[in-house]
């Protein structure tokens, strides 16, 4: 099992995400996983960064600390053949430690290009032919595609690594999952749901499965609780307002009667090193191999050195 670092890249400037990933890679973190966005989810948070620039300071400041996104939307505000450049560069620069996450995207992203945010079906068969043209330049050459949706015309990709990216798709549902068997080559989940692994290998899937858990560090619980419902209350509105809003005013607008305890429902709070291990068995036991831990405290060093300190040797064992 793999341990990954969530780099809160709507909570901090680009200079301190990589300081972060440096500090997490020193802390004992097997990697780190960055969402790609162009808005964050309220004002508070105060920061979006692009990406990929991030993703490449931190390849070549790091030596062993797997990169990942997560996830990317290949399909709106980028097209899947800028995307298939963008993770072959990233792969060499890093040595082979980077995961292409890829999902159908929100639209407090995508919407900015003008270019609309179709039905839930439609973003679906979307990222499947986003997918298919990925895969295909991947393979080398001078190739077209003609979609419903995306076209390609007589594009290569000339740096391609010797060992291409894992490509692991977001699934909240099983037909995402049986997407990420057949079209991707990993798994990416937010809840330790053992049928979502289960779609995945048993339609073949055998590549690298990626869940992300939240968590809220600080010295005691309160304060904990308190920093997560200020800046990541969003969170717990659910996936059908999370993927349909236009801007950080609607989350704001939409997260207004979410208390603290409802925070405390979904996160885990506070310095008992336990409640950590306890979760984080949730989803092993469900079959994810590698849980990122985004941690929304007010103290990014502290929860770094209570992972060094408190938290690997237990989740190693």
């Amino acid at each position: 099992m793999r341990l990954g670092y969530k780099l809160a890249a709507e909570a901090f400037g680009p200079k301190e995400l990589v300081r972060q990933a440096i500090r997490a890679e020193e802390a004992g973190f097997d990697f780190v996983e960055i969402s790609d966005h162009y808005h964050p989810w309220l004002d508070v948070q105060g920061h979006s960064p692009f990406a990929w620039n991030v993703l490449s300071a931190i390849a070549v400041q790091t030596t062993r600390l797997g990169l990942a996104t997560g996830v990317t939307c290949p399909t709106v505000r980028y097209h899947p053949a800028i995307i298939a450049q963008a993770a072959a560069t990233l792969a060499i620069l890093s040595d082979n430690r980077f995961t292409l996450g890829v999902g159908a995207g929100e639209r407090l992203n995508e919407h900015v290009v003008g270019l609309g945010f179709g039905s839930v079906r439609e973003r679906h068969e979307r990222l499947r032919e986003a997918l298919d043209i990925i895969n295909l330049l991947w393979q080398g050459g001078y190739r077209s595609y003609e979609g419903k949706y995306l076209q390609l015309e007589d594009a290569r990709v000339f740096d391609l690594p010797e060992t291409l990216p894992a490509i692991a798709v977001a699934a909240g549902g099983t037909a995402a999952a049986e997407l990420a068997a057949t079209h991707g080559t990993g798994l990416f989940a937010t809840e330790p749901r053992a049928d979502l692994v289960e779609t995945f290998t048993g339609n073949g899937g055998s590549g690298p499965r990626y869940a992300e858990l939240s968590v809220a560090w600080a010295p005691t619980e309160e304060a904990a609780i308190k920093e997560a419902h200020r800046t990541t209350r969003w969170a717990v509105t659910g996936w059908k307002v999370m993927s349909e809003l236009p801007n950080p005013v609607n989350f704001e607008a939409a997260s207004a009667t979410v208390t603290e305890d409802d925070v405390r429902e979904k996160f885990v709070a506070g310095p008992d090193p336990d409640r950590y291990t306890d979760a984080v068995r949730e989803y092993t036991d469900a079959g994810f191999d590698h849980v990122v831990l985004m941690n929304t405290g007010p103290d990014p060093d502290g929860f770094l050195d209570f992972f060094a300190k408190e938290l690997r040797g237990r989740l190693a064992a």
